[in-house]
């Protein structure tokens, strides 16, 4: 080992075990006077639980209903409390996927330090509320992760994994795309907003999901959609008709955690009533990843795009449409000259999803909340061409995490049951939930069934049950050819033929292929996926280097 590279780790071994790091870990909010806090959960039985004015309730959707009410404290513990097994389920979900990508248990070791390191300064940007909030939830968490780092200060870092994984697009699957439309476009000229969360950390992560309704003791009541353990907003709605999404945008991996943007995002939903308002909160908050949050107002009918990253700001308006589509990458003015920002547009598919998400909604001259559910559900390309099912061009990856609908002027909102932006999408009605809870604890659904809509037909189809067996068969075929594993013949066969249109079925196929020395059958797959529509240009770049390297060996 060189003197330099000698010098470079004890740097990093004493950057790592510095103070700076010890002070992160020891860092406690102000939790004065949670020992009064009920902590007396009731379990009614499997789907309702109850704590004081706080509640738990599983609908026939699968769907937990959660509302919360209280300081920052009692929201956090009741929260904790009530949803425990949830919490648990995302813990133990998101550390084997880590367990997964990292099976070296040394490095793992190793990668605790590193994220603790990246991690030490985050408590200075994060709201005292907020920091309250987590810890009220995290005494709650599983005792056996504490070795990767305590409760509180594990639950403050996973508020930060959903900002790594948009930076790190090999860590979770990330390719959100929402739209807002209103006058002309609309049904009733009202504003409709529309959006899937494709935020990718396993299946079991995205099994339990939770409509959350929260009364706090300052701000605004509000609604959001998410998962155990989660106190920020990647989708929701507040009482003044103000809704929040977020789209990731490019960025340089960080070095540093600062405020994580759903933390932001939240911020917006409890103290924003106007998107003016909504942008001075966005521009005060200090992220570490580039991030579109698109914030849509029913009373002013109309949606705007705030584009933060660690270097930038911008706001994107469209005063003289009637329309806004986002996808992944920027389009403001501050981020036309921004090189990271080019380079999504021209390699990824952002671009691609943006027209093909635009042309959807201009199809449909006036939408409704049916035809908002559809252009979500869509598996095609531009102009209808066929992808094949999974792939990331789609406006539907068949991934989701969730899809979601709004109508802000009437405070309703539709969300999806599993799987993914297929299931039913439930409807409520912010206004008669929050009233409903006037009177204490609500032992039933608050969804209006009226208004629910149902599950996708394609779900009965074989085509789905060919993809979902496709999805388990990919990942083994992957995992074998990194081990460098025989796989016969027959699996590439069964891999195309459950999901024929989609390129990455023959690219696989031609890598196995290529493997076995079967140098004209690999050629055969991969010119076969080249008549296919291929994802990204890096994966054509890949495919195109395949194809000649192949060539050489016939």
């Amino acid at each position: 080992m060189s003197r330099l590279l000698k010098i470079v780790l004890l740097g990093m071994l004493f950057q790592l075990s510095s103070c700076g790091v010890k002070k992160s870990l020891q860092q406690r909010p102000d939790i004065t006077g949670i020992e009064a806090i009920d902590t007396n959960r009731v379990k009614h039985n499997d789907h309702f639980y109850t704590l004081g004015k706080n509640s738990l309730f599983q609908n026939d959707y699968g769907i937990w209903e959660l509302y919360l009410e209280g300081d920052a404290l009692e929201r956090g513990v009741a929260n904790g409390n009530l949803t425990r097994e949830l919490i648990h389920h995302q813990e133990i979900a998101f550390m084997d996927k880590l367990e997964e990508m990292v099976p070296s248990e040394s490095y793992r070791g190793f990668l605790k330090k590193i994220v603790s390191y990246f991690n030490r300064k985050m408590y200075l940007y994060v709201p005292e509320e907020y920091q309250q909030e987590i810890y009220g939830v995290s005494r709650y968490g599983l005792a056996r992760y504490d070795d990767f780092a305590p409760g509180y200060i594990r639950m403050l870092y996973f508020h930060g994994a959903h900002d790594i994984g948009h930076a790190l697009h090999d860590l979770m699957l990330v390719g959100c795309t929402s739209f807002a439309a209103w006058g002309d476009k609309t049904a009733d000229g009202n504003l409709l907003v529309g959006r899937n969360f494709d935020f990718y950390a396993g299946d079991e992560f995205g099994s339990q999901k939770i409509v959350a309704f929260i009364n706090p003791d300052s701000g605004h009541k509000f609604m959001m959609y998410t998962w155990g353990g989660m106190i920020g907003a990647v989708s929701g709605m507040n009482e003044k008709g103000l809704s929040v999404t977020i789209n990731a945008g490019k960025s340089k991996i960080p070095f540093k955690a600062k405020d994580p943007i759903t933390l932001v995002s939240r911020e917006i939903l409890q103290y924003a009533s106007t998107i003016r308002e909504a942008i001075e909160i966005a521009k005060k908050r200090e992220v570490f990843v580039s991030e579109s949050i698109m914030v849509s107002s029913g009373d002013e009918n109309r949606a705007v795009l705030i584009e933060v990253s660690p270097k930038n700001f911008g706001v994107y308006e469209v005063p003289n449409s009637d329309e806004l589509i986002c996808s992944n990458h920027f389009q403001s003015d501050a981020y036309q000259d921004d090189r990271r920002n080019q380079k999504t547009i021209e390699e990824s598919h952002s671009k691609y999803r943006y027209d093909r998400m635009k042309q959807l909604v201009e199809q449909d001259q006036k939408l409704d909340v049916p035809g908002a559910v559809a252009i979500l559900r869509d598996m095609k390309g531009v102009d209808d061409e066929a992808l094949g099912y999974g792939n990331e061009k789609a406006v539907n990856q068949l991934l989701a995490h969730h899809g979601i609908v709004f109508q802000p002027k009437d405070r309703k909102v539709w969300v999806s049951a599993n799987p993914y932006q297929m299931g039913a999408f439930v409807a409520y009605d912010l206004n008669e939930v929050f009233k409903r809870f006037e009177n204490g604890n609500v032992s039933q659904s608050l969804a209006s069934a009226a208004e629910t809509l149902p599950k996708s037909p394609f779900l009965e189809t074989e085509e789905f049950q060919d993809y979902e067996h496709y999805r388990k068969l990919e990942q083994q075929v992957k995992i074998q050819l990194e081990n460098e594993e025989t796989i016969s013949e027959e699996t590439a066969e069964k891999l195309i033929a459950l999901n024929p249109e989609f390129w990455e079925a023959y690219f696989l196929a031609g890598k196995m292929a290529y493997e076995q020395k079967n140098f004209n059958q690999a050629l055969q797959y991969f010119e076969q996926a080249r008549t296919k529509v291929v994802t990204t240009k890096p994966d054509l770049k890949q495919l195109d280097k395949m194809i000649r390297k192949t060539k050489r060996r016939l």
